[in-house]
């Protein structure tokens, strides 16, 4: 028999909170990382990719840099850094993917202009989007792990809920550097050296972050550490059905999240004639609030379960999002209401997602099982949220997006009824 499979729950770590401070502070960085490239992409653009179309091979590229590269490496990461978590340890894995972050963060900034190297540029850029794709998608693998595995009895849920604490205020940091270096530099400077700055100090930031990791305590137990090295597609093979129950719970979860968190004000600005500093300010404002939550929704589950607060999100998610999304106006307290009112709904996923996925795998394959089917559903359904919202648009059918968002979460929903109660199960470890 596995040796998972008989493995008993060992007790919590010693230092429980420098275990939350190294998750959440690496994962900070590594999506500071993330949108900081967002936000400026279009001055990324500007120098790195020539004005013209003479070369088909640079639009090429372009396009899959900006808006491919990124999310659909990110399965890649969650499976080859979830095994290196599973086979190595969790701080080790933690380690590699916050030095990658930082290497790759680094080369962005660094990163020379078309007009200096030629197709060279976007290349680099190419490479180091590539790099930042394949760490994101082994930090969620390997921190979830970490931060459920660390959190004391009857506190899983709390500790899960700083997973988006983290990457919310990463989020918030990249905004706002980047709003004042737009505001506070002309564009001459922004597009010459402005640009480089927020990921410079990425990598800055991810030395730091390394630093608090070093101190962290190693979550997989002496017995899993003495177990044969679990094979790089062992969870996928021998766990199809947590495989395919990952993809379930979390495909509802990611289009609400990427629509709410990420693409809300363009959706507004396109659909409702909202001002775009109107819309990102709203946005922010939501932001906030959401990060405020997530601890509240943390401790709830720990008190009363998962499933509630899933099937929360679920139904709230499928019954709502049209009657929201419909209710946007020329209104900036509107846009700020429907943003808060879907935060409130998204909580009762996003608060105990790490701590779900977590519950699912056993501890031999339990980073690399949630990585790979976690991180292929959010490039299949989160990733592409702004491009099949735009899509419906153009097609004039821009009312079918609420319903698509709909409807994928009462798919979740359904899923989540079926899902066994864990919170108050220990965790094999």
């Amino acid at each position: 028999m596995d040796v998972t499979e008989t493995q008993t729950a060992s007790p919590p770590t010693k230092r429980p909170v420098r275990q939350l401070l190294a998750a959440s502070v690496g994962n900070a960085v590594e999506w500071y990382d993330w949108y900081a490239y967002t936000f400026l992409a279009t001055y990324i653009a500007a120098q790195v990719f020539p004005k013209s179309a003479d070369n088909s091979l640079v639009p090429l590229l372009s396009t899959f840099a900006v808006f491919a590269v990124g999310f659909f490496m990110r399965p890649v990461g969650g499976l080859l850094m979830g095994a290196v978590a599973d086979r190595h340890g969790r701080r080790a894995a933690l380690t590699v993917t916050i030095l990658l972050m930082g290497g790759s963060s680094l080369l962005v900034g660094l990163t020379p202009t078309y007009a200096a190297v030629g197709v060279l540029a976007p290349v680099i850029l190419v490479l180091a989007r590539l790099l930042q794709g394949l760490s994101v998608g082994g930090e969620f693998a390997a921190s979830t792990t970490f931060l459920v595995e660390s959190a004391g009895p009857g506190r899983r849920g709390l500790f899960s809920s700083f997973q988006y604490v983290s990457t919310t205020v990463g989020q918030l940091v990249a905004s706002g550097i980047a709003t004042l270096l737009v505001d506070t530099l002309s564009d001459g400077q922004m597009n010459g050296w402005g640009w480089r700055v927020p990921f410079v100090l990425g990598a800055v930031l991810s030395l730091v972050g390394f630093w608090i990791r070093q101190g962290a305590q190693e979550t997989r137990s002496a017995e899993q550490q003495q177990a044969p090295r679990p094979g790089l597609f062992e969870a996928l093979r021998r766990h199809p059905r947590e495989s395919l129950l990952i993809g379930g719970i979390t495909a509802g979860g990611t289009i609400a999240y990427y629509t709410w968190t990420s693409y809300l004000p363009t959706y507004a600005e396109l659909n409702a004639g909202l001002e775009k500093s109107d819309a990102l300010l709203a946005g922010t404002i939501s932001l906030a609030f959401f990060a405020l939550l997530q601890p509240l929704g943390g401790l709830l589950s720990d008190r009363f379960g998962r499933r509630p607060l899933l099937l929360f999100f679920g139904l709230g998610f499928a019954l709502l999002t049209v009657p929201l999304l419909h209710a946007l106006r020329d209104s900036f307290a509107v846009l700020l209401l429907v943003q808060c009112a879907g935060m409130v709904l998204l909580t009762g996923f996003t608060s105990i997602s790490a701590a779900v996925n977590a519950e699912i795998f056993p501890p031999r394959v339990r980073a690399a099982g949630i990585g790979f089917p976690y991180s292929l559903t959010v490039a299949l359904f989160g990733g592409t949220a702004p491009y099949v919202g735009t899509l419906f648009k153009e097609m004039g059918h821009a009312g079918l997006f609420p319903w698509y968002v709909a409807v994928l979460c009462l798919l979740s929903s359904l899923v989540y009824l079926r899902l066994p109660e864990t919170a108050h199960s220990p965790l094999k470890r």
